[in-house]
């Protein structure tokens, strides 16, 4: 399989709605998919890990930041379109940054941390504004 081809068959995937000081962060994506979208650090998960040890590794992978992981905040389908690509299903979860400033790898090119209600300023990946206010419903209601 080439970089380019798709698996036959739906990926399984993490994202983190991670908030640190009543901000969220979003990281800009440095080539396709959704290359200059920002979006959620994440990605798939391998098999026979749970999901949770996929996002605590895809986080510190993708910004080397440490979390504590909530809760379940959501999960998005994301279908091939009509020139191609993936079959995703995508489970996001609210989290709180525990340690370490965000180093991105050369999948992102930027990052930010946002006040949630000014998300909607940035160019987002599909559903990443719901995914981010039922996160911050999470860790509003935890201690």
């Amino acid at each position: 399989m080439t970089s380019i081809d798709h698996p036959q068959h739906p990926q399984l995937a993490v994202s983190g709605a991670i908030f640190r000081d009543d901000r969220v962060l979003v990281v800009r994506r440095a080539r396709s998919p959704g290359k200059g979208f920002y979006s959620l650090p994440g990605g798939r998960v391998e098999f026979g890990e749970s999901l949770h040890t996929a996002l605590h590794r895809e986080v510190d992978e993708e910004t080397s930041l440490k979390i504590d992981i909530i809760g379940l905040a959501g999960w998005r389908e994301v279908l091939p379109s009509s020139s191609g690509g993936g079959h995703y299903l995508i489970m996001s979860f609210a989290a709180r940054w525990v340690a370490k400033e965000p180093v991105l790898n050369d999948e992102h090119d930027d990052f930010k941390w946002v006040p949630p209600r000014e998300i909607g300023g940035f160019k987002l990946t599909g559903g990443l504004e719901e995914v981010v206010a039922s996160a911050l419903e999470l860790i509003s209601a935890s201690p």
